[in-house]
Order: structure tokens, then sequence, then C-alpha cells
């Protein structure tokens, strides 16, 4: 006789299933709704097929944005992935010494993101700012409020000290997953420090760092509340980024059925990219 199963406990799982709904496909599908609808009020909706998307792709404004977006995003990731790995072998790793750096590091993370922007806007003022103030008194013409290149700057400083740590900590927590006998061979074989990175911890770090750059990637390219603190999106329009477009086409102009086009192409250039990088990386592995 087969064995018989027993399928109760997916009991156990249709409340995650239920919740995932409510909280994930409802909005969504509510936002496809709304993409293909020209909406004036309660009640009165008109279909209008593909028109919100033609109109959403062939907007300057958007396309702008867009191209800010990219730039923000490859920059944050150029800068914070390195640093991470740096900042985490430069940490002890044992000892009161490595507690104390984890505590340090993780502060920054425990901040809320509208309070990182304020912080920010304090610390950048040329009057009662220490950084403001310390950079003029080089002799720095520094303005993050009427300077592009100054605010552009300063929101990616802004960021790269907000979640270079989250970097850290899991490069941190790959390297001590890395078995001992891995260095005492290289010490044996009497490697250089370059070679046991090479060859001993970066190729073990590899799935740590696909974690720390599809969350670094989507969370930066999603970027919202700092740089709306911190510099409203000037100046000019220098750091609004999609996520500022977008709100602002939604509750500022309410306009609801473009916003809702927009928000589809925006999700689905996020999972893209995150897609089709993780995608090279797994089969870059597969060939070796």
């Amino acid at each position: 006789m087969g064995k018989i199963q027993n399928n109760r406990a997916w009991w156990l799982v249709l409340p995650v299933f239920i919740l995932v709904a409510f909280s994930a496909l409802v909005p969504l599908m509510t936002v496809v709704n709304y993409s293909v609808q020209d909406i004036f009020g309660p009640g009165q909706a008109y279909y209008v097929g593909t028109e919100w998307f033609t109109s959403v792709l062939h907007n300057e404004q958007l396309q702008e944005s867009l191209v800010r977006q990219f730039l923000f995003s490859g920059a944050v990731l150029l800068i914070e992935i390195p640093l991470g790995i740096g900042v985490a072998l430069m940490m002890p790793k044992t000892g009161v010494k490595a507690s104390l750096c984890l505590i340090l590091l993780a502060l920054p993370l425990l901040i809320p993101w509208n309070v990182v922007g304020t912080i920010w806007q304090i610390f950048g003022r040329s009057d009662i700012g220490l950084f403001g103030w310390g950079l003029n008194a080089l002799g720095l013409d520094y303005n993050y409020t009427a300077d592009t290149v100054d605010a552009w700057l300063t929101v990616l400083l802004m960021d790269v000290w907000h979640w270079t740590p989250l970097v850290a900590l899991l490069c941190y927590s790959g390297l001590r997953a890395i078995p001992e006998a891995f260095y005492q061979a290289a010490e044996i074989d009497r490697a250089s420090k370059w070679a046991v990175f090479r060859y001993i911890q970066l190729p073990r770090l590899k799935n740590v760092l696909i974690i720390a750059f599809l969350l670094r990637f989507m969370d930066s390219f999603m970027i919202y509340t700092e740089p709306f603190v911190l510099t409203g999106g000037g100046p000019g329009s220098s750091t609004t980024f999609l996520s500022q477009t977008l709100t602002t086409m939604a509750i500022g102009q309410f306009d609801l059925g473009r916003a809702a086009a927009f928000s589809i192409i925006y999700f689905l250039i996020v999972l893209l990219v995150s897609w089709l990088f993780f995608t090279a990386i797994t089969q870059a592995d597969k060939e070796k």
C-alpha cells in the first residue's frame, strides 16, 4: 500500500496566502484596473486601453527622472558594495571590539528614513551644519539648496552613510562563515592578503553580494523619503527621482490613470533589472 499523505499542514499556510492576496495581489490588480481607465470621480471611469502607457513612455519629464534614477542607483552600487566589503574586511573577528563595531554599524540602519533626511538637511547647512560649515571654512562654495552638483552629491553621500552598513554587515556575516581551515592553508602556502581575498574570501562572498546588490538596487531605485526631505527634489528637478515624480502625478495632480500605468512600468523595470542581474550571476557560476 502507498503511503497516505497528510495534507492538513496546508491549512497552516492558508493564512499566509490570504495575507499576501490582500497586501499585494489585490492592490496590484487595482492598479492594473486604474491603468486602463480614465477616472473622473466615483462611478465615472472610461476604458482607454493602453493610452496611459503610451503617454507615460513619451513623457519627457518621466524620461529625465528615469535617467537620474539609473545614474543614482549605479553610483550607489559602485560606492556602497566595494566600501561595504572593505569595512567588513577591516572589522575585528571576535571579542568586544567586534561587538562594538557591529553595534555602531547597525545604528544608521535603525534611524527612520524621514529622520535621516532631516539630519542631513541640518548637517549640510552652511550656518549651523557641521558638514556645510566645514566645507565653506575650507574655501569651498558649498550650498546644496542652490547648486545642482552639491545637491546631488549630498543625496548620494546621505545614502552611502545610511545604507553602507547593511552591505558591511552582510559581508561580515559571509566572511565569518568561511571555515578557518581555508585561512590555515593559505598561511601555510604563504599567500598574500590579496591572494586570500581573491581566491578565498571573494568567491565565498558571491551569494551574499548578490543579496546585497539586489537589496541596494531595489531600495535605491525606489528612494523617496530621504531626498524629498533633504532637497524637495531640487534645486529645479535635479534630485527628483521616479518615486517623487510618481507621487506628484498621483497625489498632487490626481492623475490616477497615468500614475497607475507609470507605477506598473516602474515595477517592471525593477523586476527586469533584478532578474537580469541574478540570471547573469547564476549563469556565470554554472559555466564555471
